[in-house]
């Protein structure tokens, strides 16, 4: 299983935002602190400004902040919600990529269980508990 970019900075940056809870920051200062995308770093910013995990606080002494406790933010939660393509192999989404899909294959069921507890060993952990 392989993170995208964008699921790696989003939790870069919310630790970050974790450890640095008495200051707003920009997107310019974050992206500058973690040496990353700063373009990049907006869409992820604004993604997780729509799911509370982070705030945005609007004006010339505006910047964002953590939206919640890090003991309520949940990783498998933000694994979801991050990851555009959960999908460990093209058959996941596409019934005519193989010809044994339709005869019931064992392998995409094991890929699916694997995937599910990957997700599941996320959701065990908060953000306080990677501080």
């Amino acid at each position: 299983m392989y993170l995208s970019k964008f699921t790696d900075y989003a939790f870069r940056a919310l630790i970050y935002l974790a450890i640095n809870r008495n200051k707003l920051y920009t997107v310019e200062e974050i992206a500058k602190e973690l040496e990353i995308s700063e373009h990049h770093l907006k869409k992820i910013m604004n993604k997780l400004a729509k799911t509370q995990y982070i705030t945005s606080v609007k004006g010339r002494t505006g910047g964002l902040k953590l939206g919640l406790e890090p003991k309520d933010i949940n990783l498998g939660d933000v694994l979801k919600n991050t990851e555009d393509n959960l999908n460990i192999a093209e058959c996941f989404n596409k019934g005519d990529t193989c010809p044994f899909i339709e005869g019931g294959c064992k392998l995409k069921g094991i890929m699916n269980k694997s995937l599910i507890a990957f997700i599941e060993e996320f959701s065990k952990y908060t953000l306080e508990d990677i501080l």
